[in-house]
């Protein structure tokens, strides 16, 4: 055949084969993607938080700013950065630091209740369990690893010590810390690493990495944790009887609990199917928070993924495994408060499932789309980079949302309201 005179070069090339065209386009992004980060975390290319006015600070701790203001001009604890005007700052490690000064003072003039208000860490004594919290739905788009994120990062904030755990291989929370998976993680960087079946376990504390959020660790996930899918049909059908370390739904518990006295809480981002990696966090989970986008499309979708949890945790329960939760609560997502058919969607569901719908809903708002498009969260940008109106609308429907779910985890620890 003799090419037209209007065929472009394009057209005459051999077409490429598929694997190699998206392998392609899968090294033009992740460069693509690298040179940004550079770009915009300069100069080690990693994430920093910034600091926090003496305001923020005062009310994360639960103090007034002018108590702050006395403490700073006594020369007492932590001394924040002075800036222009005589403006105060604080880092979260010194925003930590001060509860624990201001814990100390209170222990020390008897004042226990006082001193466990500024630090939340759980108190074994008192079996204060861990408290492992998934975040789950099968359906992508459900703000399922935004819900992780500001979640896990709230309770950071607040003084409690949290564990991140990335168990979706499509990797959105890691990247959301800064990480791009393909780059800077290498084999048994991710939780599989500490799952998986053969020889080539780790201990999971080898995996944890530190992040620059004080007192926020994370486990990062990246492709591999899809071979959890893989070893485990294999491992079963290998297994010996009476073998329980190849039953897949104990890995993720028995991992967790090496470290869980380094934690508060967990929590896990789940992968939006439901695979042997999802049912193995739901079993190692005390709690659970079920995402739901108020359209209908997605509840019926939601029907669905209830029907086949229950079926599959049914299994796992007869086959031995203790799923007891502390609390099971669905949490309305990019809800958009004047959206006729969403508000409809969300009194059915409150009429249906009562008090497990959470209270606050997380508000469907631009600035933490924005905030998105530098790899950032809500707590990680300040209030001058957006209008103020946005900008106060969502973190108020953040602060409500996480400080509701904080008060189940106190609520499952025995602490009063």
């Amino acid at each position: 055949m003799v090419p037209s005179p209007s065929s472009t070069a394009a057209e005459l090339q051999a077409p490429l084969a598929a694997d190699e065209a998206i392998a392609a386009d899968a090294r033009a992004l992740s460069a693509q993607l690298k040179a940004m980060r550079e770009r915009l975390f300069p100069p080690a290319s990693q994430k920093t938080l910034r600091t926090f006015t003496s305001g923020e600070a005062a009310r994360l701790i639960g103090v007034s700013d002018g108590y702050l203001r006395q403490l700073s001009l006594a020369g007492e604890g932590p001394q924040p950065v002075v800036g222009p005007g005589g403006r105060r700052f604080y880092s979260l490690s010194d925003i930590d630091a001060l509860r624990h000064f201001l814990a100390d003072q209170a222990t020390a003039k008897g004042n226990d209740a006082k001193a466990r208000s500024y630090v939340k860490w759980r108190d074994p004594k008192r079996n204060e369990h861990l408290q492992v919290i998934s975040v789950t739905n099968f359906k992508g788009g459900s703000g399922k690893t935004t819900s992780a994120v500001h979640l896990a990062q709230y309770l950071a904030m607040t003084g409690h010590r949290v564990l991140a755990v990335d168990l979706d291989p499509q990797a959105s929370l890691s990247a959301l810390f800064g990480y791009q998976p393909e780059l800077d993680l290498e084999g048994n960087d991710t939780l599989f690493g500490a799952i998986r079946y053969d020889a080539e376990v780790r201990p999971l504390r080898d995996i944890i990495r530190k992040t620059y959020f004080h007192g926020l660790d994370l486990v990062p996930g990246n492709l591999e944790l899809q071979e959890f899918e893989h070893a485990t049909p294999r491992a079963l059908a290998m297994r010996q009887a009476g073998d329980t370390g190849s039953l897949f739904f104990t890995r993720v518990q028995a991992a967790l609990q090496e470290v869980g006295d380094d934690y508060d809480v967990v929590v896990i981002d789940c992968p939006p199917q439901l695979g042997y990696l999802t049912l193995s966090a739901l079993c190692a989970s005390t709690s659970v928070l079920v995402t739901v986008h108020p359209q209908m499309l997605d509840v019926a979708s939601m029907s669905q993924f209830l029907f086949m949890t229950s079926d599959l945790l049914n299994v796992v329960r007869e086959a031995g495994g203790t799923l007891n939760f502390d609390f099971l609560r669905y949490l309305v997502t990019r809800f958009e408060p004047h959206d006729g058919p969403q508000t409809q969607i969300v009194g059915f569901l409150r009429s249906l499932f009562g008090d497990r719908v959470l209270t606050a809903p997380m508000l469907k708002s631009t600035a933490v789309s924005d905030a998105g498009l530098t790899k950032q969260t809500l707590y990680e940008v300040g209030r001058e980079n957006f209008s103020r109106g946005t900008y106060d609308r969502a973190i108020e429907a953040l602060e409500a949302v996480n400080a509701e779910v904080e008060k189940l985890i106190h609520g499952a620890w025995g602490r009063p309201s």
